[in-house]
């Protein structure tokens, strides 16, 4: 737990690795993931690194793996993914590979270059039949249109029977036929009327059922046509205008017999060409499922390969161009595995001479190592949604993981509501493991990365809800009322009492329509509800008044406790950075601006909580005009709460108004007196660590190293920091705008926590309308046909309520409980000015076939 409380301590190590033995070390250091490598040659463009033939050998082959995948996943192959994965390939099995996957490759292109001519061909020959069989009942056709076309004078009164229209314009007239486009067929037509003038006689009919294209391999519709033609002139712009509109031309046979004799090698070629078809399929997709064997690891190993030379390319070389140079940042608990990890690389490349690491110091800032579990990661990443944390300081996930289910669970209070998100997230969780919940889309995807942060908010949501005995907006009696409504009858007392007590008799009764309940009577309020509120305020009609007191007033408290246990935070970093003089003059100033006012406004609170009974509760003075007259300093003399208010409050203001300067001077000039006024040898016995040169603080500070160092280096030391420029305008500038903040929102802030409250009683209004709407409706309708209406009332009330109330209600209070942890609660001590740690691991690499890395 320690390390999710804080970031892991890092160092700066330098790796020497022998030029023969680079690969296998950095191969073994992707399979443990420890180290985050630094970029040596930055100022060098990626394209004249050492290892560029070898990134574009990766890509080449990350190009024709691609291939492989684009063919198989075309063919409806399976495409099997392993549940380990393999290791980087040696560098005796690179070229190798290569030669396999260029030669697979090659072959594949060819098959299915081949495949592809001869379906085209195919469907030419079938396209070819079709035509054929629809032109042949256009000569029959043409008979009609003879007389418009007749030419020769001396056949004007011949009988049509004798000679048909090929008989006498056979000589003198073309034939153009084809298919087209369904959608071109009258662009077409209207074109060939304007070019040719009306030479042109265009016969054309439907197809039956559309027919794959050729070129494109699209499934249309398409129109036979046959264009009849006077001249060659005519001829020429015809065929012109068939290429123009992608026609696809076939001849046409001028006898009955050429017409047979042409379907028949038609459909002997066609028939031959579905057989070589399915047998060059067949190979096709024999070489693709062995391909698809192997192509899952050569696809690991290639990412892993150009992931080695990608790092490698961030390596220096030595000056004999021997050895790689390395820097990397690793966690010093893992020192000891990446040694080890060195020593296996070394070992598995045969090489004589090892590869080694020492550390370096730096004053550079580490990046941000924060491990985490299934468990824990979904409330890290709400953390650093806001910003990865600075090295070293407080994590607030740890805290995250309890209240900010919580603070959810104030505004989404409700037993039935929250038992249902409940079982949801329990479904996940149960499920984890599943294949399709982890490949899931974007969506469920997010509801299944958090599911353990749903689970916790539901289980919360359960137990506000019984604490508002709130159940789809209904209260549960599981102990019993602590009300009695028969004692406030006068028949029940003895006959003195009822001239004492205001109590019921029938008249009462039966002449208001509203009745209230007396807890001062004896016998009414026999004591408050074992756990939570007591169900009689569910039929009361002030009970919206009676909730909206107590939760403003819980959020409140909630609000400032959670805002101090910020602040008190603060010290934690304070202490583990060695600033001690910030606790002193930041941290303590500050607790005592937030405890002296509004801590004293939770006490107020509890104090007449405790202190004013049911007999007593009409003379307990308001703590709205108590607080106010705390500043106000009113003339005259209040009743209070309690004996000696007075001065106590103005004690409390006192200390809030002396804590305001202290936090606006006291850092500046306590960090101007350190920078002009005292020695290094004072400074460093203070034990203050200079931990992040990036701000005129750490600027007038020294970092604390161990005494035994001897007074040389401290004096270095000191000469060094001395040098550095200090400007105390700045300084005091940034503590006052810091000072004016703080102030200011533990105003705006405390008010922000109403959000709590306000959420709560929305989400309670909105159940108890939707009960209202619907359920009540479908309860009260006659037995008859109460249980038919019944039916599909729940289905839509089940419908709605998760929607509108789980969904939509949850998404609100999602975003409000993320709000008040982010501004309220963190900036109290999370400075989230960090970078994360992103080793360098062949898990983050991805197993997908169809993402790029």
């Amino acid at each position: 737990m320690g390390s999710l409380f804080r970031s892991e301590s890092m160092c700066l190590a330098q790796l020497f690795l022998q030029a023969g033995t680079a690969y296998e070390c950095l191969s073994a250091l992707g399979e443990r993931g420890l180290v985050q490598f630094r970029d040596l040659n930055q100022s060098v463009s990626s394209f004249q690194r050492k290892f560029v033939g070898e990134m574009k050998r990766c890509e080449e082959l990350e190009r024709i793996l691609a291939y492989l995948v684009q063919e198989i996943n075309k063919a409806d192959i399976p495409l099997p993914e392993g549940e380990t994965s393999p290791p980087a390939p040696p560098l005796k099995q690179v070229l190798e590979m290569q030669e396999q996957l260029q030669k697979l490759e090659v072959e594949l292109r060819e098959v299915t270059k081949n495949k592809e001519k001869l379906r085209k061909n195919l469907l030419e020959l079938i396209e070819y039949t079709h035509m054929l069989r629809v032109t042949k009942t256009f000569v029959k056709r043409n008979v009609e249109f003879e007389p418009a076309y007749e030419e020769f004078s001396s056949l004007e009164t011949e009988s049509l029977i004798d000679y048909s229209c090929m008989q006498r314009l056979g000589a003198k007239l073309g034939f153009v036929s084809g298919l087209i486009n369904q959608g071109k067929v009258e662009a077409f037509e209207k074109m060939l009327w304007r070019v040719c003038k009306g030479y042109t006689i265009v016969t054309y009919a439907e197809l039956d059922e559309p027919l794959e294209d050729p070129e494109t391999g699209e499934v249309i519709k398409w129109y036979v046509f046959l264009i009849s033609f006077w001249g060659e002139q005519i001829g020429y712009k015809v065929k012109k205008i068939c290429d123009c509109y992608h026609c696809h031309i076939y001849p046409y046979p001028n006898t009955a017999e050429e017409r047979k004799e042409i379907q028949e090698g038609l459909n002997t070629r066609i028939q031959d060409l579905y057989t070589v078809l399915h047998k060059t399929e067949d190979y096709l997709r024999q070489v693709l499922c062995n391909a698809a064997e192997t192509v899952y690891s050569r696809v690991i190993q290639v990412k892993k390969m150009k992931a080695i030379y990608h790092m490698l390319n961030m390596c220096s070389f030595d000056v004999t161009n021997k050895c790689l140079i390395a820097e990397v940042w690793c966690p010093e608990a893992d020192l000891q595995e990446l040694r080890r990890a060195l020593e296996d690389g070394s070992r598995e490349s045969g090489a004589t001479i090892p590869s080694f690491m020492n550390t370096i110091p730096t004053k550079e800032t580490p990046p941000t190592l924060i491990r985490t579990n299934k468990f824990t990661e979904g409330f890290q990443n709400i953390v650093d949604a806001y910003g990865v944390g600075s090295y070293r300081e407080v994590n607030p996930a740890l805290f995250t993981i309890i209240t900010f289910p919580f603070l959810f669970a104030v505004m989404f209070g409700d037993f039935g509501h929250g038992f249902v998100m409940f079982l949801f997230a329990l479904l996940l969780v149960l499920n984890e493991n599943h294949p399709r919940l982890k490949q899931s889309q974007e969506i469920l995807r997010m509801f299944f990365d958090g599911r353990y942060i749903l689970l916790l908010m539901g289980l919360f949501s359960v137990y506000t809800g019984l604490i508002y005995n709130d159940c789809f907006s209904k209260s549960v009696n599981i102990f019993g009322s602590g009300w009695n409504v028969s004692a406030m009858y006068s028949s029940s007392h003895a006959a003195k009492e009822p001239k004492k007590l205001i109590l019921w008799n029938n008249s009462v009764v039966r002449h208001n329509r509203v009745l209230q309940l007396d807890p001062s009577v004896p016998g009414v309020f026999q004591g408050p509800y074992p756990f939570g509120i007591d169900p009689i305020w569910n039929l009361a009609t002030n009970r919206l008044t009676f909730l909206n007191s107590f939760k403003m007033k819980m959020s409140v408290i909630l609000g400032i406790i959670h805002m101090t246990f910020g602040v008190t935070l603060g010290i934690c970093n304070h202490l583990h950075f060695r600033k001690k003089f910030n606790i002193y003059l930041v941290s303590i100033p500050e607790l005592l601006f937030m405890l002296c006012i509004f801590g004293y406004l939770i006490f107020m609170i509890i104090y007449k909580w405790l202190v004013y009974s049911a007999e007593t509760s009409r003379v307990a003075p308001s703590i709205l005009i108590e607080f106010i007259n705390m500043f106000l300093f009113p003339a005259s003399e209040t009743v209070g709460l309690y004996p000696g208010q007075a001065p106590v409050q103005r004690l409390l203001l006192a200390i809030t108004a002396l804590s305001v300067p202290v936090l606006v001077l006291g850092k500046p000039l306590f960090l101007l007196w350190l920078h002009n006024g005292r020695g290094c040898f004072g400074v460093s016995r203070s034990g203050y660590t200079l931990v992040r040169k990036d701000s005129e603080e750490e600027v007038s500070l020294l970092g604390s190293q161990d005494i035994e160092e001897g007074s040389n280096h401290m004096e270095d030391r000191c000469r060094e920091v001395t040098n550095e420029e200090f400007n105390f305008g700045e300084i005091l500038m940034t503590q006052v705008i810091h000072s004016i903040e703080y102030c200011l929102g533990c105003i705006s802030n405390t008010a922000s926590y109403l959000r709590l409250w306000a959420l709560s009683l929305a989400h309670a209004q909105l159940s108890d309308v939707l009960w209202a709407m619907l359920m009540r409706v479908g309860l009260r309708v006659d037995t008859t046909y109460g249980v038919l209406l019944l039916l599909p009332v729940m289905a839509f009330f089940a419908i709605l309520t998760i929607f509108i109330l789980l969904v939509m209600e949850g998404l609100s209070a999602f975003l409000h409980a993320i709000r008040l942890h982010w501004v309220e609660f963190q900036n109290k001590f999370y400075t989230g000015a960090g970078t994360k740690f992103v080793p360098f691991s062949f898990n983050l690499l991805s197993s997908k076939f169809n993402n790029d890395d």
